[in-house]
């Protein structure tokens, strides 16, 4: 099968368009055909050597970790899936895979697709969109009527953010650049802020949430604009945000939190009964042919993508 691999870590010159062998299944897992796949910003920082102590040294890698595609081959111990089933998941970006024709995953990470989206847009829901979800939810336990803030509403996570929110019947805020104001206000915002116009962490306004979608600000600069028991959520473990999230599960008031999305057909299956309600959608920027993975990563690493950035395979690149 094809498959995107590096056998180093650094540029972008490092990834190698390959044939390798298929992979087996065991009897809890699933063989999928892979027919789309995304690129996530983890993807290239673990192909640039900065994860290299988690992702290891075992070369050659397979990275990636969003996907959509068909079951081909089901476990002996497998009852929640049959062949033909329309799936999508994402696995560890650790350990990868996506990046493929086809791949063995766990059943019990996976569930049904939307039915009312194709493989291309479904493939850039699990890791974005989970973050999203169980961030707003379990870590911000969103409540309606609440003020929530999103920072980066208009990049791959914040574009889910919003709608999640929105969905739950919270006040949004969104803050983004002027060029995707128009964008982030058709997404449900019921306010947009231009971050080259204003320093939202300086208003007097305060929040009950504030989602940090691109892991810019701290709780440290944020901790002024958030109410008595507000919860500032970041999608980044930075050394800025590790200690006050540590110190907040002892400390009564103000809380932070970080953001670690996993993979389980229950959260997967909610966000499916939302976009199958019309209540979320992905936007897509740019779609890439798997053998164009490079200029992919490029885009990705320039931090200004719009929306996500979704991968097809070669042969459905065209019907997809």
């Amino acid at each position: 099968m094809k498959a995107v691999t590096i056998n180093q870590y650094g540029s972008i010159d490092v990834l190698e368009y390959s044939d390798i062998d298929k992979p087996q299944i065991t009897p809890n897992q699933l063989l999928v055909k892979i027919h789309a796949t995304s690129v996530n910003p983890v993807d290239w920082k673990i192909r640039q050597g900065q994860l290299q102590l988690l992702s290891g040294f075992n070369f050659p890698i397979i990275l990636g970790s969003d996907l959509s595609g068909v079951v081909l081959e089901v476990g002996e111990e497998v009852e929640s899936f049959e062949p033909g089933d329309e799936i999508y998941t994402f696995i560890n970006p650790l350990t990868g895979g996506a990046y493929a024709e086809y791949i063995a995953i766990p059943a019990n990470t996976a569930a049904l697709k939307p039915k009312n989206m194709t493989h291309s847009q479904a493939a850039t829901v699990p890791v974005a969109g989970l973050t999203a979800f169980q961030g707003l939810l379990d870590l911000g336990q969103i409540r309606p009527g609440q003020k929530v803030l999103i920072n980066g509403a208009s990049g791959g996570v914040g574009i889910f953010a919003v709608q999640i929110a929105k969905a739950m019947k919270a006040e949004v805020i969104g803050v983004c650049s002027s060029n995707n104001i128009t964008l982030v206000e058709s997404l449900g915002a019921n306010r947009v802020i231009d971050y080259n116009q204003i320093d939202f962490t300086q208003e007097l306004e305060q929040y009950d949430i504030i989602f940090d979608a691109v892991g810019k600000e701290t709780f440290s600069s944020c901790e002024n604009i958030l109410k008595p028991q507000g919860i500032y959520i970041s999608t980044l473990p930075t050394v800025d945000n590790l200690p006050p999230t540590f110190f907040s599960l002892f400390v009564p008031g103000k809380k932070s939190k970080l953001i670690l999305a996993q993979s389980n057909p229950r959260d997967l299956n909610a966000l499916r009964e939302l976009i199958e309600d019309g209540l979320v959608k992905s936007i897509i920027g740019r779609t890439y042919k798997l053998e164009e993975i490079a200029e992919a990563h490029a885009y990705s690493e320039m931090g200004h993508a719009v929306g996500k950035i979704a991968i097809t395979t070669e042969e459905t690149s065209l019907v997809d």
